[in-house]
């Protein structure tokens, strides 16, 4: 059942953002009298088509993972003479570059629609206020301390943990100095400290926790409120409503402790303190294993925590008019933009590992947990990958938009077609290019099951 609905979310999330960058192609290519013959989401043999009054098919294919506009095309095989002003080959540099980048530019627009739209909606953001900090990190050499609310990072605003996690990506693997601007018992200070090249874990990059802090959260008693059917806490005997005080003699100040404790102990028995009806009992209890994307083991009871409220002082409402909304949507854009570009220079320099690249399972696994988290996380999730392949499709390299933007440039102003052997051999380069990493993404997402 996970399976079937991590590979629904992965069609689901594809579908939108190829129909998106396709329609891109598609719209402006009819604005500039280019026939389009076919507008297929995926790839291989169709499995449902039809066609519109223009004669262009519509196709939904059998494989997901991609999609493709087809064009008259001298290059592709004869043209009839009443149809060669409809073929792209027949129209200026500028249209057939402006029909090129229109793909992109519809991520990109799509982008900000989505972020415009949370915006309107409105969302609940936890406010960014420091809870521990590990003293030999960064963030330890920076100064910060518990109860400080993070204002700044790099003299740019923040008012989210996903802000503050945004900067810090883009400072991964530099030697500089990081600056943060707090507010500490109602004053603001400017706390700075040298970065001495802060790398990611290459396995599982966590921005906030590899730089040494994390946010503020509320105590919670270790109360289990939830008892997995067949798990070991059931098999154990534990109900909803214990409460657990202490593991092997030694007390536990409240539940993020006890799951430290379970996490660390895979198939080593454990003698829980249990508190039930006032009454105070011994529970043996051996957590099962578990391997995570990260491919680290830990253990695994099968309970949930009673939950408790957050205090509204801790949470930040954010929420825009229509018209407010659309600064803030370009703003969030940028944002996602700017990081890419950032991991793409540091991934070329070496400043950040390869290993950070990622394929079609690691996107089915986070697609599948944003549709889960809700309609805030899935709109986020699609405007970032909307974003990232728009950015990746403007890379000069041949077979992608911007590969072919180069072509066009360069003919617009030679006034003349690069040759087609130069054409060719950079199809090829920029197919092994593409394939290379494609073949290394997939890699990667493999090696972390």
């Amino acid at each position: 059942m996970q399976l079937l609905q991590t590979i629904l979310a992965l069609v689901l999330t594809l579908g939108i953002l190829v129909t998106i960058h396709e329609y891109g192609h598609f719209l402006v290519a009819r604005r500039c009298g280019v026939k389009v013959l076919r507008f297929s989401v995926g790839f291989g043999n169709p499995v449902y088509s039809w066609y519109d009054r223009h004669g262009t098919e519509f196709a939904i294919a059998l494989i997901p993972l991609g999609g493709y506009v087809k064009m008259l095309d001298e290059r592709e095989g004869p043209v009839p003479e009443e149809l060669r002003d409809q073929a792209f080959t027949s129209k200026s540099p500028g249209q057939r570059i402006a029909i090129a980048s229109a793909g992109p530019i519809a991520n990109f627009l799509f982008a900000i629609a989505a972020y415009w739209l949370l915006g309107v909606v409105g969302f609940n953001a936890l406010a960014p206020i420091v809870g521990e900090v590990e003293q030999d990190s960064v963030a330890g050499r920076l100064g910060l301390e518990s109860g400080m609310e993070v204002t700044e990072v790099d003299g740019r605003r923040v008012s989210s943990w996903q802000d503050i996690n945004m900067r810090l990506l883009e400072r991964a693997g530099e030697h500089g100095s990081v600056s943060m601007t707090v507010i500490d018992d109602g004053l603001s200070r400017q706390l700075q400290a040298s970065l001495n090249g802060w790398q990611l874990d290459d396995e599982a990059p966590l921005p906030l926790s590899q730089f040494g802090v994390s946010p503020w959260r509320p105590a919670v008693p270790a109360v289990i409120d939830q008892v997995l059917e067949d798990g070991r806490a059931a098999l154990a005997g534990l109900r909803p409503g214990d409460e657990v005080t202490a593991v092997d003699g030694e007390p536990v100040a409240g539940w993020y402790e006890l799951v430290k404790v379970i996490r660390g102990a895979p198939e080593q028995t454990l003698e829980l303190s249990v508190l039930r009806d006032g009454q105070l009992m011994l529970v043996a209890i051996t957590p099962a294993e578990q391997v995570q994307d990260s491919g680290e083991t830990i253990g695994y009871v099968g309970a949930g925590v009673q939950p408790v409220d957050w205090p509204e002082s801790m949470l930040r409402e954010v929420g825009y008019n229509p018209l407010a909304a659309i600064p803030y949507a370009i703003e969030r854009t940028w944002a996602d933009t700017r990081l890419t570009l950032v991991a793409i220079k540091k991934m070329v320099t070496g400043l950040l590992s390869p290993k950070n690249l990622s394929g079609p399972i690691t996107i089915a696994r986070v697609a599948e947990q944003s549709v889960s988290s809700g309609f805030e996380d899935f709109i986020r999730f699609l405007a970032y990958l909307s974003v990232s392949l728009g950015v990746l499709n403007l890379l000069p390299i041949p077979v992608l938009d911007g590969g072919h933007i180069v072509f066009y440039t360069i003919e617009a102003i030679r006034r003349k077609p690069v040759s087609e052997q130069v054409q060719a051999l950079g199809l090829r380069i920029g197919m092994v290019m593409i394939l290379s990493l494609m073949v290394f993404a997939l890699y990667n997402d493999l090696m972390r099951l």
